[in-house]
């Protein structure tokens, strides 16, 4: 029996068409910025797709009367009401570790641009400066430190990168102790986590947003930070305190930030993050590209596609 998949944020158009040679799909990247329309075609649906912008908590829900599965194109779950779907019987399915490498190679460049800090001189260059000198004091990253927080799929592959350039690691896990064989498996030393982020030097967040991770890294924490560290975060925005960061750049008591994750997205314009030094800012695409676009949404139509087949 066919049934009714709404998919309301982009997708690989060819896992859209796997899911339409047995089913009747709505695909309409659109829909997240139409609430209304949104819940109305949720209604209708026994199935929703959706990425991280998609609320499925409240009205939305409320709306999924007859849903059974919520597919997840990626792996937080902080968009979406785990606990109220399950006590509705919907089935959420996370596309677990296929964008890993997508967030663990950006992580890595991150890290190499904010510690060499010689890329942005094309501007000048092309005018005819020539800011040598200016431009020697970069950071090489092979034996540095990668401290790693959260050491799932992605943590580590970040870690296994890092390795792969040179640098040492270490890492924690609020799941695991500091002498877990997982964290020696993958040639990484495990400790607990204010020692890992007084001993990295570029500090890499992997948790999701929880109660307690909620600003996680604070102004406390930054201070007990090598000087010169620099910090990514492809996680959530709220695990870290945003204005202490930008306090921190504007210091120099932070070598460099790179975030990829906002408490608010889109990043609401304001001056919070202007004039810091050393700071990269990207709109929540560390896990975004050509080829985890089509694993992840190859794994979710699979998934679902098998779930619908075995009700």
């Amino acid at each position: 029996m066919k049934s009714r998949i709404v998919i309301a944020e982009f997708i690989d158009e060819r896992a859209v068409a796997r899911l339409q040679a047995g089913h009747e799909v709505l695909f309409d990247p659109s829909l997240v910025d139409d609430t209304a329309r949104l819940i109305a075609e949720a209604a209708s649906a026994d199935v929703l797709i959706v990425r991280n912008r998609t609320q499925v908590r409240g009205a939305l829900l409320a709306a999924l009367q007859r849903c059974r599965i919520v597919g997840r194109l990626g792996v937080g779950l902080d968009n979406i009401d785990v606990d109220a779907c399950r006590a509705r019987g919907i089935r959420v399915i996370p596309a677990t570790g296929a964008n890993a490498q997508s967030v663990a190679e950006y992580v890595i460049t991150s890290a190499m641009l904010l510690l060499r800090g010689a890329y942005r001189s094309t501007p000048h260059v092309q005018s005819g400066a020539w800011p040598r000198q200016a431009l020697s004091s970069g950071r090489e990253i092979a034996g540095k430190t990668l401290g790693v927080i959260g050491f799932g799929s992605i943590g580590r592959l970040t870690a296994t990168l890092g390795r792969a350039v040179g640098m040492d690691v270490v890492a924690c896990d609020a799941a695991l102790g500091a002498g877990d064989a997982v964290f020696a498996a993958h040639g990484v030393r495990g400790a607990a986590l204010d020692a890992v982020i007084a001993s990295a030097d570029v500090l890499s967040l992997h948790v999701p947003l929880l109660e307690t991770t909620r600003h996680l890294i604070d102004a406390r924490r930054i201070a007990t930070m090598k000087a010169g560290a620099v910090l990514v975060n492809t996680a959530r925005g709220g695990v870290v305190d945003e204005t202490a960061v930008a306090d921190a750049l504007r210091r120099g008591s932070l070598g460099g930030a790179a975030l990829d994750v906002f408490e608010a997205e889109p990043l609401p314009a304001s001056a919070q993050f202007a004039d810091c030094p050393n700071l990269l800012l990207t709109p929540h695409v560390a896990g975004v590209t050509v080829e985890s676009n089509q694993r992840v949404s190859a794994m979710v139509a699979d998934a679902v596609l098998q779930a619908l087949a075995d009700a």
